[in-house]
């Protein structure tokens, strides 16, 4: 089991470029932060994450309340906000005025992205492509913790250069546009982050702890892929242990020590992150889903799916079918 891409398939992550943008030096704009305008990007996702990638010239970005957290970026670069801060990007770092929120909706009349022209000076010229990826945060999503709140990925990396060809080749199709060019630069986002995440795991320390971590560490790894491909199968803290040739307090240890939880508590969280796939689907009873994720009865069931979430799976299920079909 890919535990990566199950993952990402599971929490529904799902891209779209929204912005094509030519400025010229000197210029500064701020990003929001996605939680003041999901409503209007991407209304069906709890979580929003931001991204831009540099296609031509350099800049600056950095977390708006954190200017020591700047970092210079150049041509085919790209930055991720993982946490959906808000963000300054610039060839300066002063404050620049308060964000045009009017700009960000998903338009209904014609395909994304927008494109803006010659903002800024008259100075160097600087290409951006901004976009953003949504995805669910609830019951459970290991990515969001597990990555930094500002990740940048630089060009040199593995993949990265393949990236900002296949978006530069898209992106020539909004001039000349034709029949699923936005679908194809939202799957090339997709790719972006998910590229992303490989090249930050290949670059974390061997001592770094965390659910990257645990991915790569032969034991561990070994344990979420079980749990993920049958996370409905009756698993104990001795079964998992034996099967991937630990003892059950040496298992316990490693896995807590990396992952942050015990194994059956991220046992039990990521059952219920599979069974709000399940809700989303006609003709599968509560009941049925609860079998489905390894419970034992609905009672127990609803009883963690509410502890978990806040509400009942039924609740759950109704105001999830209210939002995909508003």
């Amino acid at each position: 089991m890919d535990v990566l891409s199950d993952v990402l398939r599971t929490v529904r992550m799902t891209g779209a470029i929204f912005f094509d943008i030519r400025a010229r030096a000197p210029w500064v704009a701020e990003t929001p932060a996605t939680a003041r305008i999901r409503p209007q990007v991407m209304p069906e996702f709890e979580h929003v994450i931001a991204f831009h990638i540099l296609m031509d010239g350099w800049c600056w970005v950095y977390l708006t309340n954190e200017p020591d957290s700047a970092v210079r970026m150049n041509a085919g670069d790209a930055v991720i906000i993982v946490g959906g801060d808000s963000h300054i990007m610039g060839t300066n770092r002063s404050r620049p005025e308060d964000p045009n929120l009017s700009i960000f909706y998903r338009p209904k009349d014609h395909p994304l992205p927008f494109v803006f022209n010659e903002l800024g000076g008259s100075g160097e010229p600087v290409h951006l492509v901004c976009g953003y990826l949504g995805c669910d945060a609830s019951p459970f999503n290991p990515i969001l913790d597990a990555l930094p709140r500002l990740l940048v990925v630089r060009a040199a990396s593995v993949g990265g250069n393949l990236i900002h060809n296949l978006i530069r080749t898209a992106l020539l199709e909004t001039e000349r546009p034709c029949a699923g060019g936005e679908t194809i630069l939202s799957k090339l986002s997709e790719l972006l982050f998910l590229q992303s995440v490989r090249d930050y795991l290949n670059g974390l320390p061997a001592e770094s702890t965390g659910w990257l971590s645990g991915l790569r560490d032969r034991h561990i790894g070994m344990a979420l892929s079980l749990m993920h491909a049958q996370p409905a199968n009756r698993w104990t803290l001795d079964a998992l242990a034996r099967e991937v040739g630990l003892s059950r307090s040496a298992f316990a240890e490693r896995f807590a020590a990396l992952i942050g939880v015990p194994p059956m508590k991220y046992l039990s969280s990521w059952r219920l992150q599979v069974a709000t796939q399940y809700l989303e689907r006609h003709g599968i009873s509560v009941a049925q889903v609860a079998a489905l994720v390894g419970y034992e009865s609905q009672a127990a069931f609803n009883r963690a799916f509410k502890k978990r979430v806040g509400v009942p799976p039924a609740s759950w299920r109704r105001a999830r079918v209210t939002t995909v079909n508003n």
